[in-house]
């Protein structure tokens, strides 16, 4: 008999030609990989992200290349630019269309906290009306820090267990911000 078929690793176990892994890992890189990207740009992030679009850096390296103008068909909703407290209604509205599993990333110092506009009428900070998992900084961040961004997002996505969504500690999250889930 030979010595060790199975030969476990970080990602599971492991034998000629083939690899077995768990399902929320195999899920997770399947997401990670095929993330639809929905930009919710204002102002001069949005240029910046625009760039981040184009061919000298190109997003669809990371399996973004489908940027999304329907929050329905979207799982990657990212926030670039000033945010009026107007606009946050408008916002959350376009969070809560999106299907579950859905991610957010804050994109700039507007976005993340108001950056210079500490003002009566510019929300400071998005994470006060939906929930956000990757903030970028930056006034405005260069398309390599948005990058980064994705890239740390296709992490989290990665790691993260299948049924955390259906958690009670994710329900009870999501209910601070007002949002409910069926």
């Amino acid at each position: 008999m030979s010595e060790n078929l199975l030969t476990p690793s970080e990602q599971g176990y492991n034998g000629q030609g083939y690899q077995l892994t768990t399902m929320d890992k195999f899920i997770g890189l399947a997401r990670s990989k095929s993330m639809w990207p929905l930009p919710f740009a204002t102002s001069c992030c949005g240029i910046e992200f625009m760039s981040t679009m184009a061919s000298h850096y190109d997003i669809a390296r990371f399996g973004s290349e489908r940027p999304s103008f329907s929050p329905r068909q979207a799982d990657m909703l990212l926030v670039a630019g000033t945010i009026a407290k107007k606009m946050a209604p408008v916002l959350r509205q376009v969070y809560e269309q999106m299907a579950e599993p859905r991610w957010v990333i804050a994109i700039g110092a507007c976005a993340s906290s108001g950056g210079v506009f500490d003002t009566y009428s510019v929300l400071q900070g998005i994470d006060k009306v939906i929930p956000v998992d990757v903030y970028v900084p930056g006034c405005p961040p260069r398309p390599e820090q948005i990058i980064d961004g994705v890239m740390k997002l296709q992490d989290l996505v990665k790691n993260e267990a299948y049924s955390r969504r259906d958690s009670p500690e994710y329900k009870a999250m999501l209910a601070t911000y007002g949002i409910n889930v069926n």
